[in-house]
């Protein structure tokens, strides 16, 4: 068995912690003895200083015709000034566009080792944070009409965030879908107090609500929502919302959980190739430096093999490793405590596949 992975080394600590998760994944082709092909598509901050486009045809083909994508961080303030059209940023939505990624879905859950590393009080912390944010990728205000102008003498700017029932309907299957596997509770979050796009979005959500009788279906604004995360993320099980409001909610959930360096993400359309990648940012202040934690990334590459190419084994065999690691104390400085060890990327990489080989 071959799998052809298509592989988006990144900017900043990219491609130190990619190096990381290929590794990972070259022993679990040696262990299980499976191939894995990998074919670089070159994207993001990287691509611009080479072709001058953050994602060049060609590596758009080169995802198309892969079974999956593993993306690393992109992006940085070297292209801080770069035109719109060319941040490094619009290399990712055209590749979600082109992929049609409609759904995004983060985990976020504390690992029981990390407890300390939490912003939280331990009592809010102790009553357990495991929950799933199902986004909305291709919608609404990122990829509405954006419009800058000048209106009676003043500069005026405006985005659309728009939504047609059918892409409320596709999200909202994926949501009640993923909560069937997991404890069987939705909560939809939206503005419907004041936006017409809410107001329809949580209209739908019902109606498709109907259709899956064994889910609890809640609704929440996002205010709301924000405040209810950190007072006590226990509550929630799968959340479900649009683009924007996905996007920050996300990033609260993953900060929650002790570091955002330890959280992945798929993003999936009607097939089973998905884009995988961690949450976090490029940080390029520490690039080159060994200090990045891989973990993300590597938990990213687990998530491929579970959810695209069906490896429960595999992917179990990852996230086992990974834990084993975390029980020895090993730590990167984002996850640091007292009695733990302080490793680099590149040796935390070694450990995780050390495990692997050796179970």
């Amino acid at each position: 068995m071959t799998k052809n992975i298509a592989i988006i080394r990144g900017d900043g600590i990219g491609p130190e912690i990619m190096e990381q998760a290929l590794a990972v994944l070259d022993a679990i082709s040696e262990k299980y003895a499976i191939s894995f092909n990998y074919m670089d598509a070159p994207m993001g901050g990287e691509a611009i200083d080479r072709f001058g486009d953050p994602l060049p045809e060609e590596s758009l083909k080169t995802c198309l015709s892969s079974d999956s994508v593993l993306m690393s961080a992109i992006g940085g303030p070297k292209w801080d000034e770069v035109p719109k059209e060319k941040r490094p940023e619009r290399g990712l939505l055209r590749l979600r566009a082109g992929m049609e990624l409609y759904s995004n879905l983060r985990p976020a859950k504390i690992f029981p080792q990390l407890r300390d590393a939490s912003p939280l009080k331990p009592s809010i912390v102790d009553k357990g944070i495991d929950l799933i944010i199902v986004r909305e990728l291709i919608g609404g205000a990122y990829f509405g009409e954006h419009k800058t102008e000048m209106i009676n003498g003043q500069e005026y700017a405006s985005d659309i965030m728009g939504y047609s029932r059918n892409e409320i309907e596709r999200i909202a299957h994926v949501a009640f879908k993923t909560a069937i596997l997991r404890n069987k509770k939705v909560c939809s979050v939206d503005k419907a107090n004041v936006l017409d796009s809410s107001k329809l979005w949580r209209r739908v959500l019902n109606e498709v609500s109907v259709q899956y009788p064994d889910v609890e279906l809640s609704h929440m604004y996002v205010d709301n929502c924000a405040m209810q995360l950190v007072r006590d993320p226990s509550q929630f099980d799968v959340i479900v919302t649009e683009n924007l409001f996905g996007d920050i909610l996300s990033d609260e959930a993953s900060q929650i959980c002790g570091s955002i360096g330890m959280i992945g993400s798929c993003s999936l359309g009607s097939g089973t190739r998905g884009l995988y990648e961690p949450i976090h940012g490029s940080a390029p202040d520490i690039a080159g430096k060994n200090l990045a934690n891989p973990l993300a990334m590597i938990l990213s590459a687990a998530m491929m093999l579970r959810m695209s190419f069906d490896m429960e084994v595999q992917a179990e065999a990852i996230e086992k490793a990974v834990e084993a690691v975390l029980d020895e104390g090993l730590r990167t400085g984002d996850t640091m405590s007292e009695g733990t060890r302080l490793l680099g990327c590149h040796e935390i990489g070694k450990a995780v596949c050390e495990k692997i080989l050796s179970a």
